[in-house]
This record gives structure tokens, C-alpha cells and sequence, in this order.
């Protein structure tokens, strides 16, 4: 090896020991990529050089780095002729070409290429030639490594082995210097993010609430935020709102996550509130979607994070005033007089007036035909809550045993004092999850007798049910005989007189496990029609013909005349109410 090959190896193994300190150093991708091109224009004698690699679509090749070219040119370049990337290596600018074969491309005169796209800025440079390496790694080309010369020249089989050599090492360089560059950027999306946490958190602990929490939001996200519930009301806005369209879509009630937390819908950016595994509110950016930054995105989660946490604490603000409510009302049920001083004081602090006349109403929430399981009728309440919190004098709702029960005001705001306030509560505690209908009955207006109320509106849902009215909502004008019975309020007698007609009906299905007392009631209900009531019960009008002759021994009535009839519709009856009555004494 003479002198001059020593010196030109010497230079080499510099040039690639500098692009790894480079790297070591930590220096940035572009500090890398320019380095790159000033060695290779250095060791080569060029007069310019520059890195290309792919746009984010990839769809064109972009410069990256370079050496000897003017920013003016590199930006003209990238953002008016930038060089497209087409399918395969058959045709294209020589850097397409390189890119998509792997291989080195050559122009030796560029004014012999008439459809060298880059001719007209290339001449206002001042290069005739030029040579496109692809830089090749393990997992494919990630660019090229263009060398230009002034005038026109051949490249010959040396300098392209040059140029591919240090293209070779040029690659690792950058391919290092980018999982660096990745990493500092995780690194600080990660500080940045528990920044944006921290902050977004203190605004929470400093009892900011909803409206604080999407205040900060909007100064991060430099956008309009919407918070919604899962009713479709709103809980926080900040910024002008949406226009021309509003993003807010009316719920019903929680709802289970979609897929990802933070998503496009429609030009909107949304995302879900978690609580408990149900999406409990909806953080909206109106008109962003497509545009948010990864930072943006973070903020958004832990926006979402924190406003789960403040509606936690919420709900469990509303859960310990709820048993408050529950508290109170087990207490007027069991006999407290609702105007001493003691009790008007107590639900005075939870915003009820005692000292008013209030309707009592009854709901009976049903899962499948059946009563609810506790977590439906604890959804059903939430609703019927959320519906008496906008309503002055606010009523007393809650839950006692297994029913809903509500003390409304007989003057009040909102839907008025008896069947549209029970229509109301009905449509609120239906659209619970997991319920799918609800009985409510409703009593007289009561002022110190609350006890007693209920006792007459539970007593109606018992009469309801055995009369097929389930599923509606109930006065006591709507059961008409049934409905005055139960006002007397006296169980004993009137199941003394059911009794004296249907006693022995009903020890006879008791003791032989017959159902004879429900052929009655069908029987009755078909208009004394033994066929209809054949229908009704699935059995032959034989069979039903035996029943009706064992009723009639049992009981003394002969079926065909008016009289028993009458008599037997009146025992029904009053059984039913004694029963209800019964249930709602056992209930209270």
C-alpha cells in the first residue's frame, strides 16, 4: 500500500469513526444526515450531496440532509418537486429508481434527460450530473445518498463502490440515530405527559371540578372542549362552542367503551369517561379530527383519567346523600312524624319540604317479567334521582325493599302531581340498564300519613298485578272498587269477607296443589265463557267444565246465575286488596 492509499484509507476510516461518535454523541437525525452528506462530499470531491428519504405517505422522496445546496433549493425541492417515488424501478428519476432496485443510478449529462423532472431547479444549482445510492439496512432501503457534480462526468466503477461503501455505514449511522431520536422523543412525550397529568390533577384537587378540568384542556389543546353525560347533558364546555353543528348525541344512560379510548367520529374527536367499566361522560373536540398531535392525544387520556377520578368522587358525594334519602325515608315509613322538628331539619338539609303535601308514588321495576336484581333497581334509582333533581320543592325518592318510592310535592315545578309525575318517573327508571318495565302506582295526597300512603299505593301494585295491569302506571281511580277498598286501610275484615265466599276455593288448592281459584278468575275474566277460557288456560273445555263443577260444590255459588257471579267478581276483588294490603304491611 503506498502513501496516497494509506492517507485515502486513513480518511475513510476517520470519516466512519466521526459518523459513529456522532451518533455515540447523541446528536439529532439531522445533525447525522447532514454529516453524511458532507463526508461523502468531502471524500468524494463533490460539489454537492444530499440524503433523501420517503415522505410519511411515501409517495415521494424528500431531502433530509445535505451538503453544498441552498436552503432556498432544498425548500423548493421538497415542497414543489419533490421526487416521486413511483411503483417500480422501470422508470423514474434516478433516486426512485435507486430506492426501488437497491442499486446505484447515474445520469451523466442531465440535459440529455428531456423528462428529468428536476432539470429547470437543477440548472439554477449549477450541476450537470449526478449519482443516486440507496442506503440499505437489514429491514430494507430507507433512502438514498445523491451525489452532484458541476459538470458532466461518468461515474466510474470506483466512485460507486465509494459512495456504496460509505452509504453502507451511512445507513447504520441513521438508522441509530433515529431509534435516539425516537427515544428522546418518547422520553419527552413522557415527562410531557406527566406534566400535562400533574397539572390537569391539581386543577381536580383544587376542586376545580368538570368545568376546571375541560378549562385546562382547552389552554392545552388550543381547541373548544365539550363535556358530555351520558344523558347527552352537558357538564362543561370551554372555548366557543361548535357551529354550525353540535357534536352532543342524547344518551341513554351508561354505556360500555368503544374501541380505544380517544377516536375520530365524524370531523370529531371523542373520548370516553370510564367509571366501573361504563362510559359514564365523553370529553369532544369538535373539528379535530386528523389533526391531533400525539401530545394531544396524551392530554386527552389523562383528561380522561382525571374525570373519571372526579366522577368518582361525585358519585360517592351522591351515593352518601342518597343514603341520607333512604335513611329519612325508612324513617317516615316506619311512623316518624314528618313535621316534628327533628325530621322536617334532616330533610330540610337534602332540599325537601315536609311541611307540604306530597302524592306518594310506588315504582316496581321488572327484569324479564320478574322483579329486578338489586344493581337494575339501584340503576332504576340513579334515573329517578337524576329526574327529581330538577324538580322544586325537590321530591324524596329512594329505595325501600324492593320498591322505588317517590313523596312528590303536590305543587311543584316540573311534571305535575300525580299520573304525569308517574308517567315520568315510569319513562326515568325504564331506561335503566337492565330494566326492562316498571308498574307505578300512585296514592292520595298526605301530609303527616306517609306511612299509610304507601301502604295504599304498594297495596295498588299487588291489586295491578292480579288484575293484568302490570307494566302501566296506576291511580287509585283505575281500580275503581278495588282502589276505594284499599283506602280503608283494614286487611283483617276484608280478608274475613273473601273468606266467607272463596275460603274453602282457596284450602283446596292449598292442600291438593290445584289451581282452581285462577280457573275462577279466568273464567270470570272470559265473560263466564267456558271455551274462551278453555283458550286461556291451554286445557279442554271438559276439563274446565269439571273445575267450574268442583268450584261450585266448594264454594255454594251456582256459576250460572248473575248473583254469583257478581258475588264471586266482589270476593276476588276484596282477596286482592286484603293481599296487597297484607304485602304492603309486611313491606313497610
Amino acid at each position: 500500500m503506498d502513501g496516497g492509499d494509506a492517507t485515502e484509507l486513513r480518511s475513510w476510516l476517520a470519516a466512519v469513526s466521526a459518523l459513529t461518535a456522532a451518533v455515540n454523541a447523541g446528536r439529532g437525525l439531522r445533525d447525522v444526515l447532514d454529516l453524511v452528506a458532507a463526508t461523502a462530499r468531502e471524500l468524494l470531491g463533490l460539489d454537492f450531496c444530499g440524503v433523501l428519504v420517503p415522505d410519511p405517505a411515501e409517495r415521494n422522496l424528500v431531502i433530509a440532509g445535505w451538503s453544498g445546496l441552498t436552503e432556498e433549493y432544498v425548500a423548493r425541492v421538497n415542497s414543489d418537486r419533490p421526487v416521486r417515488l413511483e411503483a417500480d424501478a422501470s422508470g423514474g428519476a434516478p433516486s426512485s429508481r435507486a430506492y426501488r432496485s437497491g442499486l446505484p443510478c447515474a445520469v451523466a449529462d442531465i440535459s440529455r434527460e428531456p423528462d428529468f423532472i428536476w432539470g429547470g431547479v437543477a440548472r439554477e444549482q449549477g450541476y450537470r450530473s449526478m449519482l443516486s445510492v440507496p442506503l440499505v439496512t437489514a429491514s430494507g432501503v430507507i433512502g438514498t445518498l445523491n451525489s452532484y457534480r458541476s459538470a458532466v462526468h461518468e461515474f466510474g466503477r470506483e466512485e460507486v463502490d465509494r459512495l456504496q461503501l460509505l452509504a453502507e455505514h451511512a445507513a447504520l449511522a441513521i438508522t441509530s440515530a433515529r431509534v435516539l431520536d425516537d427515544l428522546r422523543d418518547q422520553r419527552d412525550l413522557v415527562m410531557r405527559s406527566e406534566e400535562i397529568h400533574e397539572r390537569l390533577l391539581r386543577v381536580a384537587v383544587r376542586a376545580g371540578g368538570v368545568e376546571g378540568i375541560a378549562g385546562a384542556l382547552h389552554d392545552l389543546l388550543g381547541a373548544p372542549v365539550l363535556v358530555q353525560g351520558v344523558r347527552g347533558e352537558l357538564l362543561a364546555q370551554s372555548g366557543h362552542p361548535p357551529t354550525p353543528e353540535n357534536p352532543l348525541d342524547a344518551g341513554a344512560g351508561p354505556r360500555a367503551p368503544e374501541a380505544g379510548l380517544v377516536r375520530e367520529r365524524g370531523p370529531h374527536v371523542v373520548a370516553d369517561v370510564v367509571l366501573e367499566g361504563e362510559v359514564a361522560a365523553r370529553v369532544w373536540v369538535p373539528g379535530r379530527a386528523g389533526a391531533l398531535a400525539p401530545l394531544d392525544r396524551r392530554a386527552l387520556e389523562h383528561a380522561s383519567i382525571v374525570l373519571s377520578l372526579e366522577l368518582l368522587r361525585r358519585r360517592t358525594a351522591l351515593e352518601v346523600e342518597q343514603n341520607l334519602r333512604g335513611d329519612l325515608l325508612a324513617d317516615l315509613l316506619a311512623g316518624a312524624d314528618p313535621m316534628s322538628p327533628s325530621v322536617r331539619d334532616r330533610a330540610g338539609l337534602l332540599g325537601h319540604d315536609l311541611a307540604r303535601d306530597h302524592l306518594t308514588l310506588v315504582a316496581q321495576v321488572t327484569t324479564g317479567g320478574r322483579p329486578a336484581p338489586a344493581g337494575a333497581i339501584q340503576r332504576a334509582l340513579a334515573e329517578a334521582a337524576a329526574l327529581a333533581a330538577g324538580v322544586r320543592p325537590r321530591p324524596l325518592v329512594a329505595v325501600h325493599r324492593d320498591v322505588i318510592v317517590a313523596l312528590w310535592p303536590v305543587v311543584a315545578t316540573g311534571p305535575a302531581a300525580g299520573r304525569p309525575a308517574a308517567d315520568a318517573l315510569r319513562r326515568s327508571v325504564r331506561s335503566a340498564r337492565g330494566v326492562d318495565d316498571a308498574t307505578v302506582a300512585v296514592s292520595d295526597p298526605a301530609q303527616r300519613d306517609v306511612l299509610n300512603a304507601y301502604r295504599t299505593a304498594r297495596g295498588a301494585l299487588t291489586v295491578a298485578g292480579h288484575a293484568g295491569r302490570s307494566g302501566s302506571t296506576i291511580t287509585l281511580d283505575d281500580l275503581g272498587v278495588a282502589g276505594l277498598l284499599l283506602q280503608l286501610g283494614d286487611p283483617v275484615r276484608l280478608r274475613a269477607y273473601a273468606d266467607r265466599t272463596l275460603g274453602a276455593l282457596i284450602r283446596y288448592d292449598h292442600d291438593h296443589g290445584a289451581a282452581l281459584l285462577r280457573t275462577l278468575r279466568t273464567y270470570l275474566d272470559s265473560g263466564t265463557d267456558r271455551h274462551l277460557t278453555a283458550r286461556a288456560l291451554t286445557l279442554h273445555p271438559n276439563t274446565v267444565s269439571q273445575r267450574l263443577r268442583r268450584i261450585e260444590a266448594l264454594t255454594g255459588l251456582d256459576l250460572r246465575s248473575s248473583q254469583a257471579v257478581v258475588d264471586a267478581r266482589a270476593a276476588l276483588i276484596v282477596l286482592d286488596v286484603a293481599e296487597g294490603a297484607d304485602a304492603a304491611r309486611d313491606r313497610a
